[in-house]
């Protein structure tokens, strides 16, 4: 009894103990990054407790009525974005490019006033609207869409029989003031002061410290206005009214971001605490970026970078070790001539970092980083410090480059929770660390690997060329249209690819008989029943001369000689591609006029046929192919007797002839039904139709398997598809010059 060992089990001899390299560095480096992930948490929190502290029991921080208040409405209750430089007030709106992504919308869900029984519309009145601050002053724009832009008349002592702006804010003292700006035209224009007596717009006097620029736009008009902070707390209104009658004035509507007659229904602003943010600059926290928010999530101050918060700062210990490593290596290389140390160093430095480097991602030098200018935060760190509790949270950056971690702890105000501190780093350092570990990892790996790969070389070279040669011996015993031409060498190996080439073997013996039976059970088939035909069909004309009184015998006379017919014609199609196969086999190519037998054979068609063919040639007439005339001839019948057969009544069978440098292109184009889904390529086999099941003709589905034989004989292609309109189909051959 011979032992046998299948390829499975050899294979997996010689790796199995490959299996240990990527257990033990998965053990490896996952313990090291948990333990790291571990100890940048408790950092991270210890960071947050400590700028709280820091915090805690200040009330003057919190005592604005914007950080006091239950609910944020947004678009009523505004932040004040911190601009980076001075906005130049001249109307046209350039300097706010960077902040396109904090204006607020203000249309139908704004609206303070309208006039009774009318109803919105969008293009009368609506507006973006944005609040920043810069140094000692509030920054206010609005971009207005008004379909009517109404001035206020140069001699109107009235200011309210226009478009006109309103500001209602609380005072530094505690008062309610309204202002109302109502310009005569476009350009520099101040507020005026209301007397808050009764709900009415007599101006008091000019307020010159409210300034900024009214300029009209192509589809209204924009307004930048400046407002010292010291003239106000935190609670601010702004509304805009639209007036659109030159004749009555009356106020069409009214859309504000809070109404600004009624001092308890103004909204807040929130203006990020000086006072925290010099307390973090205090800190000097310069290896994370650290947030404020208060109950609300609005933040109040932040200090440092995300970009260059790295969290453990272990690269530059990493690159000294480096850096003394290779001093010492290089010394030893000059101390020592062994050639064998520098052919390591070399393939060390040059071809093993870069290649693990194509394994292990470098930690970014830079990220997507979505919280850039956030003036509100969310994440369930911050959820859980407002209610007390501290909390750690990891999230990716938007573009996957970054894993940052976040701490968030609360600030304490007489015993409630005010705020929250967090405290934000990416894990670039652990991914420093952990790039390290792998590195010495990788040197392992491959000490293991060189020498599993040596034996598994050798040892799959013989697979993989045995392999090889069962493949080409399968390839080399079938051509190109499928036939069996040949038979695979039986094998003697006692494996599975020895099981696999004996099996392919005896499966291509019993498919090249099989397929024998089938390629002449044609021919023997028609050969055999043409007697009995012969013998019925003259049985028959004989029964129809003698019996020529009866006219009822006569019917079923006719009715049988049909069915002789039509059975007939299917034993001269059967034969028909089995006579076509030897006469390829024995033809000698000779040149081929295409013009002129096209010529003849559309002549031809429109004398059998009845139709009207068109041929449309841009090819020389002397350009010629190397085939038999007569055999390009039946493959332009085959498919122009398909076009005729499938074309609308009526309609046009048309012939092309192009030529491109080194190609043939004919085509046969006719308007009728399209070809189903998916039968494209099927059509060019044998015995495969799409004609209706009532047609009374007999087709067998040869025609196209002709054409395509002859075709694939004069060195062409041919391929059906639908018409690019939809509206017939088209069947192209590609012959080559």
């Amino acid at each position: 009894m011979i032992f046998r060992l299948g390829l499975r089990a050899k294979l997996l001899f010689f790796s199995a103990f490959l299996f240990c390299i990527p257990y033990l560095g998965y053990q490896y480096v996952g313990e090291l990054e948990t333990y790291l992930r571990i100890g940048q948490e408790q950092t991270m929190v210890g960071t947050a407790r400590a700028v709280a502290t820091a915090l805690h029991e200040r009330p003057v921080i919190f005592t604005e009525q914007s950080a006091l208040v239950n609910t944020v409405k947004p678009g009523t209750d505004l932040y004040a974005h911190p601009i980076k430089y001075p906005i130049q007030l001249d109307g046209q709106l350039t300097d706010w490019g960077d902040y396109q992504a904090q204006f607020m919308h203000y249309g139908q869900a704004h609206i303070i006033e309208q006039q009774p029984g009318q109803d919105y519309d969008p293009t009368s009145l609506r507006f973006t609207h944005m609040v920043g601050q810069y140094g000692r002053y509030l920054y206010v724009v609005f971009d207005v869409l008004d379909d009517e832009v109404i001035f206020r008349n140069e001699n109107a002592l009235r200011i309210d029989r226009n478009d006109f702006l309103q500001i209602a804010m609380i005072n530094a003292t505690g008062q309610f003031q309204r202002y109302v700006v109502a310009p005569y035209q476009s350009g520099w224009v101040n507020a005026y002061l209301l007397d808050n007596s009764e709900e009415t717009f007599v101006p008091l006097k000019l307020e010159t410290r409210i300034q900024g620029q009214w300029l009209q736009s192509s589809n209204g008009y924009h307004i930048e206005m400046r407002i010292p902070l010291n003239m106000l707390a935190s609670n601010i209104a702004f509304a805009i009214t639209d007036v659109d009658d030159r004749i009555t004035r009356q106020h069409e509507l009214t859309i504000g971001t809070a109404n600004p007659m009624q001092s308890d229904a103004l909204g807040t602003v929130l203006i990020p605490s000086p006072e925290i943010e010099q307390i973090l600059q205090g800190l000097q926290y310069a290896n994370a970026r650290v947030w404020v928010v208060d109950k609300h999530k609005r933040v109040l101050a932040r200090s440092g970078d995300i970009q260059s918060a790295q969290g453990l700062d272990v690269t530059d210990k990493y690159d000294n070790a480096n850096s003394r490593f290779s001093t010492v290596a290089s010394s030893t290389k000059e101390e020592s001539s062994h050639i064998l140390s520098r052919i390591v160093t070399h393939i060390e430095s040059n071809w093993l970092l870069p290649l693990y480097y194509t394994i292990l991602s470098k930690p970014p030098s830079s990220f997507v980083d979505d919280l850039a200018d956030a003036y509100q935060l969310v994440g369930s760190d911050i959820d859980k410090a407002l209610t007390g509790k501290p909390e750690t949270l990891w999230r990716v950056s938007s573009d996957k480059q970054a894993v940052i971690l976040s701490a968030a702890h609360p600030i304490f105000v007489a015993g409630e929770v005010m705020g929250a501190v967090v405290v934000e780093q990416t894990t670039n350092g652990i991914r420093t660390l952990r790039n390290r570990a792998l590195e010495e990892q990788f040197h392992f790996f491959l000490s293991v690997l060189v020498l599993g790969t040596l034996a598994l070389f050798i040892f799959a070279s013989r697979i993989s060329s045995r392999v090889r040669r069962l493949r080409n011996d399968t390839e080399q015993a079938i051509d190109a249209q499928g036939k069996i031409i040949g038979s695979i060498p039986k094998q003697t190996a006692g494996d599975e690819i020895g099981d696999l080439g004996r099996s392919f073997a005896q499966v291509l013996d019993r498919l090249a008989q099989y397929n024998h039976y089938l390629e002449n059970m044609a021919s023997r088939l028609s050969h055999e029943l043409r007697t009995p035909v012969a013998i019925v069909n003259s049985s028959l004309e004989n029964l129809a001369i003698s019996n020529t009184t009866n006219h009822h015998d006569n019917v079923f006379i006719h009715r049988a000689q049909d069915g002789i017919k039509r059975l007939s014609l299917i034993l001269n199609n059967m034969s028909e591609a089995t006579r076509l196969e030897h006469t390829l086999k024995s033809s000698e190519p000779e040149p081929v006029n295409v013009v002129s037998l096209c010529d003849n054979v559309l002549e031809n068609m429109r004398m059998t046929s009845q139709r009207h063919f068109v041929l449309d040639n841009q090819i020389d007439s002397d350009t010629t192919l190397q085939g038999a005339p007569e055999l390009f001839a039946q493959m332009l019948d085959k498919v122009l007797s398909n076009a005729v057969d499938f074309a609308h009544a009526d309609s046009d069978i048309r012939l092309a002839l192009t030529q491109q440098t080194n190609t043939l292109s004919l085509s046969i184009t006719n308007t009728g039904p399209l070809l189903p889904e998916g039968m494209q390529s099927q059509l060019k086999e044998s015995m495969v139709s799409v004609r209706n099941n009532d047609d009374q003709q007999v087709h067998l589905g040869l025609g196209l398997y002709i054409a395509n034989m002859l075709a694939l004989y004069h060195g062409g292609q041919m391929r059906i598809d639908n018409t690019p309109e939809n509206d017939g189909v088209v069947v192209t051959f590609i012959f080559s010059l």
